[in-house]
């Protein structure tokens, strides 16, 4: 064969091979939803989750409104928290229930569910005196009173409610006295300390004005007839509270500069230090309007620069519905990077942030824009489901319109929801039904808690689903190392809200940060978990900024260790590590 045949056969040979593989591609990507995973590994996915619902003992249907809905007030489903509300070790599960149009002060009740540490729960809601049959929306946890029991804060149509956690043994309704009793319709709600003092503060976000006595008439989406909202019916302004040390909380929103001229649909908060100032920031997801970005100048004052940042709205410049909210140093420069999950026919959209603050949407470069359109977004959040090293993502889907469907509105009513796992500088979707079959069975998805529930060092997930079963996800990930890191900030705030955490592992440097609020109208286990990749009995070193700017740094950190970090008068004390199974 002459080298002018040998370079045309090499030629020909290379076009074929891309060809097989262009063709290979379409193949898979024409095959049934999940057959495409299937079809390319047959080792089970890092990515897995079960659902133990039915061996948890949690046995309770939600209530928000009638189904199918018919109002906007019955549309946002519930919330829910993971905490240890009675210090014990693991994480127990509280749900803010709903009720319906008919009389929003009587429904079926919220609960309060002890974890039994056996991969079961106990309904203890009679036990702890828990009475709250009025609308309950969203959940934040926080001990407000510092007396190192973690308290419960419930927002509602209707007046919102702080539950006061007693020695874990009850909870006290004290929302009067403390003066947090806001009558309006409340959503997303956080714990934050805003003024240095040591003690958690409040954010209240509020919705908009709604008489279920005498509801709105009819509107039109796409051409078919729906329910109206939330254009056209009266926005409010949220509230910021200063938590005054005795119990008692002051309505500073006015006096700190959080008043709006234009107030948004508020549905989602979250409360951290943006831009490394060691002051703890607002960001507020809107619903149809600009996002708020309440930037801390201290002094107890604020300057809301949405617009100014970048992060109000997308790149084009369009305002979007955002609901819950996810907190990641997605691009690794140090800086909190804040995703929001948004309405269908348009994308999710990830800010990243840079000095400044300055945001910029780069949705599309991670691979989260286009994919995301036909769903709308509810509970989510970053986290290493699969102990790699680096931070997935999950969200919960389902539509506001029962008269949804791909022919008429472009999206179903029903959806699945999504699980992103990162590769590189993008994050790819998984449907390989190996990976559970949660994630190919389309639901009314609303709030999402995530936390270590059974104690096996990988984040496990609890999600609500639009009048129906509280779904408990177990992460069936392979074993790795890993490392979970609680901060004590002292006797004001135990749980470290404010605090930022970063382990260095293998040359690599992970960050998280401890903070008030997040997916949507539900309060995740407060504490920063990190993946460190294959098991290998490594070390790392440990950074932790505290909320006043002072950092510390531990070094050989055992992975597969549970780390309290204790910060005391004298600055920082380390707890012996507690090794779980």
């Amino acid at each position: 064969m002459s080298g002018e045949q040998r370079a045309r056969s090499i030629d020909h040979t290379a076009r074929l091979r891309a060809s097989m593989w262009l063709t290979s591609q379409w193949v898979l990507a024409a095959l049934p939803f999940g057959m495409a995973g299937l079809a390319r590994a047959a080792d089970p996915p890092a990515l897995r989750f079960s659902d133990v619902t039915k061996a948890s003992g949690v046995d309770f249907v939600t209530t928000s409104g009638k189904q199918p809905s018919r109002e906007i007030l019955e549309v946002d489903g519930n919330g829910v928290a993971l905490f240890d509300f009675d210090r014990d070790g693991d994480l127990d599960l509280f749900v803010a229930n709903g009720a319906t149009t008919d009389d929003t002060e009587n429904g079926p009740g919220s609960r309060m569910y002890l974890n039994a540490g056996d991969g079961t729960f106990k309904d203890v809601t009679a036990d702890v005196g828990l009475k709250l049959k009025r609308w309950g929306m969203g959940v934040a946890v926080g001990d407000y009173d510092g007396d190192g029991w973690d308290d419960v804060y419930v927002t509602c149509f209707g007046p919102n409610v702080l539950l006061r956690n007693v020695g874990g043994k009850s909870l006290e309704d004290v929302s009067k006295a403390a003066g947090v009793d806001d009558s309006r319709w409340g959503t997303g709600c956080a714990f934050g300390d805003i003024d240095g003092d040591g003690d958690l503060d409040l954010y209240v976000v509020n919705y908009l004005d709604f008489d279920p006595r005498n509801p709105p008439s009819r509107s039109s989406f796409k051409g078919v007839t729906v329910m109206r909202g939330p254009h056209g019916l009266p926005k409010v302004q949220s509230v910021l509270y200063e938590n005054l040390g005795d119990g008692r909380f002051k309505d500073v929103t006015a006096d700190a500069g959080c008043i709006v001229k234009e107030p948004g649909y508020g549905l989602g908060v979250a409360m951290l230090d943006f831009d490394g100032d060691h002051r703890c920031d607002i960001f507020v997801a809107n619903d149809s309007t600009p996002d708020f970005f309440f930037h801390n100048k201290g002094d107890r004052k604020f300057a809301e620069i949405g617009l100014l940042s970048g992060i109000a709205a997308n790149i084009d410049g369009t305002t979007q519905a955002s609901m819950g909210i996810g907190i990641a140093d997605v691009d690794g420069n140090g800086l909190p990077d804040k995703f929001t999950v948004n309405f269908s026919s348009d994308t999710n959209t990830l800010h990243l942030n840079f000095p400044g603050p300055f945001f910029e949407d780069r949705t599309s470069q991670y691979g989260l824009g286009l994919i995301s359109r036909p769903f709308l977004g509810w509970g989510t959040g970053f986290y290493d489901f699969d102990g790699d090293a680096d931070e997935d993502l999950f969200i919960a889907n389902g539509h506001v319109f029962p008269e949804a469907a791909t022919q008429n509105i472009d999206s179903p009513y029903e959806q699945t929801p999504l699980l992103f796992e990162r590769h590189g500088d993008r994050f790819e979707r998984i449907t390989d039904a190996a990976s559970g079959e949660m994630i190919q069975r389309p639901t009314r998805g609303r709030g999402v808690a995530f936390g270590d529930i059974d104690g096996d060092g990988d984040i496990d997930m609890i999600m609500l689903i639009l009048n129906g079963p509280i779904t408990i996800l177990r992460n069936e990930a392979p074993p790795r190392d890993w490392l979970i890191v609680s901060c004590n900030a002292g006797a004001k705030n135990p749980r470290g809200l404010g605090c930022k955490v970063e382990v260095t592992c293998d040359g690599k440097t992970q960050r998280r940060w401890i903070y008030g609020g997040g997916s949507f109208q539900s309060a995740s286990a407060q504490y920063a978990h990190f993946g460190l990749g294959e098991r290998s009995g490594r070390k790392a070193s440990l950074r932790v900024t505290w909320s006043d700017g002072q950092t510390d740094l531990f070094d050989d950190v055992q992975a597969g260790s549970l780390l309290t970090i204790q910060c005391s008068e004298k600055r920082l004390q380390a707890s012996p590590f507690k090794v779980v199974p």
